[in-house]
């Protein structure tokens, strides 16, 4: 069971932004424990889909050009309290995320809207042999990253509270860690650490955050399982019937390992699969 706090009070109205991988399994787990919930995709097909699962569906095409005052928005957000935006970064689209995501945070602000969930990666993190936690990466107008001045652009919207979500690899049904590198030899890096998190843990977290607020917050969001990629890729592709990755060999050793230990204290959740190796019979 999710540690939900007796004492709090659920949000009703959820607008899921992003009903892919990660969107469209949150939004029906949401369905089922009461929200009502309005979803967004980009591919007409996956309208009825949406539509028959209970989810109030809206087609949307985000471009620096979409109006703040876009009637998709416009209706998506109208009634909605909290707004889980579940957009990932496309580099193949050649534009920048920001300028995507700009439209959507004005409309946020000119609506019902008062909460904000963005999903953000533990990409954002640069490289080091160590423990990473939340103020390895600050979110600012100027940041390195376009994720982390998105995390700051949504941070910083009058009259609307956020909470950074930053999830390392995902990993859960359609998303097998064993395709990632099987058959590859000679990798490098067979001794770093593995950062993995499961899908149905990102729904909890995410459920959990809707329930126990954490306005202003950034939070890691990782399995506490760490082996080394030369110990979990084969393994995860002979789970699959695939062949295993080889690994070179090398004299240097560590990797950053991301810590959720903040995001564990703050909420109470205990995560389903803390063991990356028995969550690929989950996969």
């Amino acid at each position: 069971m999710l540690p939900y706090s007796s004492t709090s009070v659920p949000v009703q109205t959820v607008a899921v932004l992003g009903c892919g991988w990660l969107g469209f399994p949150l939004a029906k787990h949401l369905l089922a424990h009461g929200y009502t919930v309005g979803g967004t995709t980009t591919t007409p097909a996956r309208l009825p889909i949406l539509k028959e699962a209970g989810i109030q569906a809206h087609l949307l095409q985000l471009s620096p050009t979409l109006l703040p005052t876009d009637s998709t928005l416009s209706h998506l957000f109208s009634k909605a309290d909290t707004l889980i935006l579940n957009v990932p970064p496309r580099a193949k689209q050649g534009i920048p995320y920001l300028d995507l995501l700009r439209p959507v945070a004005q409309a946020a602000v000119n609506s019902a809207v008062r909460q904000i969930l963005f999903v953000s990666s533990t990409g954002v993190y640069a490289d080091a042999d160590d423990r990473i936690q939340e103020p390895d990466a600050v979110a600012t107008a100027d940041a390195p990253t376009d994720m982390l001045q998105a995390e700051y652009m949504f941070q910083n919207l009058p009259g609307i509270s956020a909470t950074i979500v930053r999830l390392a690899g995902l990993m859960g049904p359609n998303r097998a860690p064993g395709r990632f590198l099987a058959g590859r030899q000679q990798l490098p890096h067979g001794s770093a650490p593995v950062n993995l998190i499961h899908l149905a843990d990102c729904i909890g977290i995410l459920h959990t955050l809707l329930k126990n607020p954490q306005p202003g917050q950034t939070f890691n969001a990782c399995a506490e399982h760490h082996p080394p990629r030369q110990e979990f890729y084969p393994v995860a592709a002979q789970a699959l019937g695939l062949d295993p990755p080889t690994f070179a060999a090398e004299t240097q050793t560590g990797g950053k390992i991301i810590d959720s230990r903040k995001l564990r204290a703050a909420t109470g959740y205990q995560f389903l699969h803390d063991d990356v190796v028995a969550a690929l019979a989950f996969c």
